[in-house]
Order: structure tokens, then C-alpha cells, then sequence
């Protein structure tokens, strides 16, 4: 019997993706997420930033690899891959790594500014533009999976 293996983490890109084929002819997409844990020690608000390797196969590499980009926020179904192998120095090495299996990325969202008249209408003069249109207050992802 399989013992249940699912990562769910959101966090933003440390880096662009970077694509590759394999000698098969398989996309493979890696790329880094930063994920921020917030929390009380004593009397002050500690921040803990883990930094997690995904990889992704096959269209929803490609997915990646035209989506993503440094900075974006992300968020990552997946499951825990563990490499082992022993290096060169004889000591044993490993690294764990999450097999993205879902990614949805957050709507781009840019301030732009209004002209006079436009401003006059409200209150400040800036809105948040991303790429379903206007929006103020809602944060939308982008689902991308396969």
C-alpha cells in the first residue's frame, strides 16, 4: 500500500524557470519558490523563508516555462521527491524536491495611473490592473494543470 505523499505550498519564483529536454523528448521544468512562515516568539513577529526546488513534466512544464517568471506568486500541488547519492568525497548527499502535479499563478497586478478626470471619480488615484481586467480588491490564480 502507498503512504499518502501530497505537498500543498504557495510562496513567489526565486528565479525564472529553466526548461529542458530530456534524451527522450520529455519537457522538464525547474524552478525555485520562497515560502514565508510568520510567526510569535516572545513578544516579536518572526519570519521563517523556506526555499523549495519544484520540478514539473511533460505540458505543464512547458506551462511553466512560458508562465513563470521571477518574483510571480505560486502555488504548488504536488509530491515529495527525495534524491540520494553519494558524492565524489565518498559522503552521502540529499536533496528533496516537489513534483508540482497542479500550478496556479497569481494574476499580474500593476498599478496604473488615472488622469485627472478619472481621478476625480475616486478617491486615490491608482488601480490594480491585472490580466482579467480591473479589480480592487480580489487576488485571482491562474490554474494550470494536466
Amino acid at each position: 500500500m502507498n503512504n499518502l505523499n501530497s505537498v500543498l505550498i504557495e510562496g513567489n519564483m526565486v528565479r525564472d524557470p529553466l526548461i529542458r529536454t530530456t534524451p527522450k523528448g520529455t519537457q522538464v521544468c525547474n524552478f525555485s519558490i520562497a515560502s514565508n512562515r510568520y510567526f510569535h516568539q516572545d513578544s516579536n513577529l518572526e519570519k521563517e523563508t523556506s526555499f523549495i526546488e519544484i520540478e514539473t513534466w511533460g505540458k505543464l512544464a512547458e506551462a511553466c516555462s512560458s508562465q513563470g517568471r521571477k518574483g510571480r506568486g505560486v502555488r504548488v500541488v504536488g509530491r515529495l521527491k527525495q534524491d540520494r547519492w553519494t558524492g565524489l568525497d565518498g559522503k552521502n548527499h540529499s536533496k528533496v524536491t516537489i513534483v508540482a502535479e497542479h500550478v496556479e499563478y497569481r494574476t499580474d497586478i500593476k498599478k496604473v495611473e488615472l488622469s485627472d478626470s478619472e481621478a476625480d471619480a475616486m478617491s486615490d488615484n491608482t488601480v490594480l490592473e491585472g490580466e482579467f481586467g480591473s479589480r480592487s480588491d480580489v487576488e485571482e490564480l491562474q490554474a494550470v494543470s494536466f
